[in-house]
């Protein structure tokens, strides 16, 4: 039974949500491996909506297993109110459908104080992220003074990770003017939240060796995307974790031998939110149609997201960072009516011509798309489930983004309905 590893290809808001939910079907666990609640995944199944955050987009298909993997850093309020939220959605989210690993960290209100005080003296230059406490989580994670899901169920062990955590932070907040961080009652926060929390810690490592040794298929669901990789992307303006397909081994507690099939999803146009380069960014009206056709506002901050056009060097270079075995094309229906598409095919840098984005601040500010134009199309393709149903110059322009990227089309989007989907090869067949 193959393991499929879904993964962003750009600077995520790709469609991962969707895409994870309908291979969910097939799939019989599903687990997060990194990021926090900044991720932001839409579902809309039978016209209903789900926004999901921290919670796999798995768990809204009954008898399915979710799992948060020892990668993620977990908010336990924000995790016990998206509970609440899909809970009153009609979906069942009990311990034996929703395990959370006990060696994840845990993100505190002091983790995200900080990050929106940094970003607030940062003005002009802020990276751009969520305020919601990621960054300082996993810096703490990787200082080795993180609380983790696990002590909550040790108070003794708390007085000591508390301490060790407060010299550090309770300095930082001296410095920026801040008030100081009681030990006691952050103690107090922790021992309250400990009993809603601790009923889903398992060994999710350990649990996901034996569903692989049963047989059972495994999903692994990404966050955000390769471009906002810490290491991968467009640094500084990154996430704070490593979002390629290595660390859906690394984040869950299994090793490489684990993934079959590495699946990225592509939107058929490119998208960011935040700050940083971005070289096929449109700032004009065909920019703007298709922010408001594709409803472009990020699920979770709900900023406008900038809108561009393909980007074929970003996304082959994804290719290959991430060792994708096919892509989820989405969105193709937003670029239905336009007359004319242009598609990135390198780079010009200073004179020079680049095949890939280079790792240079500098250089990424100075890139200037190179552009390949294409015919559009006037009919529709939303909702078509068979490449019958799609006119001849959007199968063009799907083909001609296979071989600028150089990896085939494995599932194609047609709109946010789950069912409207394309299938040229199921991921989980390998």
């Amino acid at each position: 039974m193959a393991n499929v590893v879904v993964i962003g290809s750009q600077w995520g808001d790709e469609g991962k949500g969707k895409i994870v939910d309908w291979l969910s079907e097939r799939a019989d666990v599903v687990v997060r491996f990194q990021g926090g609640h900044n991720a932001g995944h839409t579902l809309v199944i039978d016209g209903v909506t789900y926004k999901l955050h921290l919670v796999p987009s798995g768990v809204v298909r009954p008898d399915k297993l979710a799992m948060i993997g020892n990668g993620v850093v977990i908010d336990p309020w924000a995790l016990l109110e998206e509970i609440d939220t899909i809970r009153g959605q009609g979906v069942a989210i009990t311990p034996e459908n929703l395990r959370i690993a006990e060696n994840a960290p845990l993100i505190l209100p002091l983790h995200q104080e900080l990050d929106v005080a940094r970003e607030n003296q940062l003005g002009e230059a802020k990276i751009g992220t969520t305020g919601r406490g990621i960054g300082p989580a996993y810096e703490d994670k990787v200082a080795r003074r993180a609380i983790r899901v696990g002590d909550l169920g040790e108070p003794d062990v708390l007085d000591e990770r508390i301490a060790k955590l407060l010299m550090h932070h309770n300095a930082l907040r001296r410095g920026m003017g801040e008030d100081e961080i009681d030990a006691q009652a952050l103690k107090a926060m922790l021992i309250d939240v400990a009993p809603k929390i601790l009923p889903f810690t398992g060994v999710v490592w350990q649990e996901l060796d034996a569903a692989r040794r049963n047989g059972k298929r495994i999903l692994f669901e990404g966050a955000q995307g390769t471009m906002l990789d810490i290491d991968h992307g467009t640094y500084p303006f990154v996430t704070s974790s490593n979002v390629v397909a290595a660390q859906a081994a690394v984040g869950s507690g299994q090793g490489p031998g684990a993934i079959d099939y590495v699946l990225g999803i592509t939107k058929a146009y490119t998208t960011r939110v935040g700050s940083g380069p971005f070289p096929s960014e449109l700032l004009d009206e065909i920019g703007r149609g298709l922010g408001e056709r594709g409803h472009e506002f990020g699920t979770t901050t709900g900023r406008p997201r900038r809108c561009g056009w393909f980007d074929a060097v970003l996304v082959r270079q994804a290719v290959k960072i991430n060792g994708i075995t096919g892509i989820a094309l989405t969105k193709l229906d937003i670029l239905d009516g336009m007359e004319e598409l242009k598609v990135c095919t390198g780079y010009l840098i200073d004179g020079e011509t680049y095949d890939h984005l280079p790792a240079s601040t500098i250089k990424q500010h100075n890139a200037e798309p190179i552009y390949e134009v294409m015919e559009g199309w006037a009919e529709s393709t939303e909702g078509a489930r068979s490449w019958a149903d799609l006119p001849a110059t959007a199968i063009k322009y799907i083909r001609r983004i296979e071989e600028l990227i150089e990896a085939p089309v494995a599932l194609l989007s047609t709109s946010p309905e789950r069912e409207d989907v394309v299938l040229v090869h199921d991921p989980f067949a390998d």
